[in-house]
C-alpha cells in the first residue's frame, strides 16, 4: 500500500488536472529518489540530494536524456509544488549523454502489409496512426466532434506540450470512421440510460464550463473501451477510452508474425508517416506541422533516414560492379 505522503501527492495532481500517466510517472521517480536517500524524508532533502541522485541516474543506471529529465521534472515538481521550497534553478548534476537512436521506419510494402493483418477491431486506430502520423495517445483520446468530415482532417487538442493541431486524414478512412461512429452511438445509447453513469471524462474544468458535455455524444471518445470503469479518485462512473496496451500488444503480435526483422511498435507507424512524406517530396515544415514538433531539429531526424539509405550518399561499393564487369 502507498504512503500517506505518495498518496497525498497522487491526489494533489489529480487536483491539478494532470495525466494518470504522468501520475504515475512522477510517483516512481519520487519513490525511487526516497529509496535513493535511504527513505528519508523529501524535507529534510534538497538540492545537493537531487543533484546527487540525478547524476546517479547518469552515471550508475545510464538513463537515456529524456527519462533523466521526467526524473527532474518529478522531482521539480514535488519541491514547487506540493512542499512549496523550490530548487534551485542551477543544480549541477552529471547529464546523460547518450546518443539519439535512428527511428526506425517501414517501407510502404511492409506498412501495407502489417496495417492489412491487423485484426478488424483494432484496424481503424493503427491506420489513423500512420494515416495521420498521430502519437498513440492522440489516437486514443480522439473524441467524436474531432472529425472533420468536410475538410479531412483531425483536430487534435492537448497534444505533447499542451498544443492543439489540425492534421490531415486520408479519404479513405472516412467511411470506416462513420461506420465506428455508429458502434459508439449504440454504446452510448446503452449508457445514456444507465441511471449511473456520469458521462464521459473531460479534462480541466471544461465539465464545470459545459455542464451537458460529458453526456453529449460528440464529447465522447472515438475508440471507447469495451466496458466501464470507475474513474480514478473519484466514484465517477465512466467510459473510458480503449488502454494504450491494446494497441501495443497487437502491433507487436502482428509484426511478429509476419517476421518482420524491425522492431515494429505504434510510434513506428508515426516516423514512417514523415519519412513517407518527405519521400514524396513534402516540405519538411510541412512535416514539422503535422508531427506537431516545436523545433524543426526534432523532424530533421526523418532526413537523416532518407539520407543515410538509396535516397541520400551513394555507396562506393556500387561502382565496383563496373569495374568487375
Amino acid at each position: 500500500m502507498k504512503s500517506p505522503f505518495l498518496m497525498a501527492i497522487t491526489e494533489n495532481m489529480r487536483m491539478k488536472n494532470y495525466a494518470e500517466k504522468t501520475i504515475k510517472a512522477y510517483i516512481y521517480w519520487i519513490t525511487s529518489f526516497i529509496h535513493f536517500n535511504q527513505k528519508k524524508h523529501p524535507i529534510e532533502c534538497h538540492n545537493q540530494d537531487v543533484e546527487s541522485f540525478l547524476s546517479f541516474l547518469a552515471n550508475q543506471r545510464n538513463v537515456a536524456p529524456k527519462t533523466q529529465s521526467l526524473a527532474l521534472n518529478a522531482l521539480v515538481y514535488l519541491y514547487k509544488e506540493f512542499l512549496d521550497n523550490p530548487l534551485t534553478l542551477t543544480l549541477k548534476f552529471n547529464r546523460s549523454h547518450m546518443q539519439p537512436k535512428l527511428p526506425v521506419v517501414l517501407n510502404l510494402t511492409e506498412t501495407a502489409l502489417l496495417l492489412k493483418n491487423i485484426p478488424a477491431p483494432l484496424s481503424l486506430p493503427c491506420n489513423i496512426l500512420y494515416g495521420s502520423g498521430l502519437r498513440l495517445m492522440e489516437v486514443l483520446r480522439l473524441r467524436i466532434q474531432d472529425i472533420d468530415f468536410d475538410y479531412s482532417s483531425l483536430q487534435i487538442w492537448n497534444g505533447k506540450g499542451g498544443k492543439h493541431r489540425r492534421v490531415t486524414l486520408a479519404k479513405e478512412l472516412l467511411t470506416p470512421l462513420r461506420d465506428q461512429i455508429s458502434s459508439v452511438r449504440l454504446y452510448y445509447q446503452q449508457d445514456i440510460t444507465n441511471p449511473c453513469y456520469n458521462g464521459v471524462y473531460l479534462p480541466f474544468a471544461l465539465a464545470a464550463k459545459y455542464p451537458s458535455a460529458p453526456k453529449e455524444l460528440g464529447w465522447h471518445y472515438l475508440f471507447p473501451s469495451s466496458k466501464l470503469s470507475l474513474e480514478p479518485g473519484t466514484n465517477n462512473l465512466r467510459r473510458h477510452h480503449l488502454h494504450e496496451s491494446n494497441l501495443q500488444r497487437t502491433i507487436k503480435q502482428t509484426a511478429k508474425k509476419l517476421n518482420f526483422d524491425k522492431r515494429v511498435t505504434c510510434h513506428t507507424l508515426r516516423h514512417s508517416f514523415a519519412t513517407h512524406l518527405l519521400q514524396r517530396g513534402a516540405d519538411i515544415r510541412t512535416v514539422q506541422e503535422q508531427l506537431g514538433h516545436s523545433d524543426i531539429r526534432t523532424t530533421q531526424i526523418y532526413t537523416h533516414v532518407l539520407q543515410a539509405g538509396a535516397n541520400g550518399v551513394r555507396s562506393p561499393f556500387s561502382d565496383l560492379q563496373a569495374i568487375n564487369e
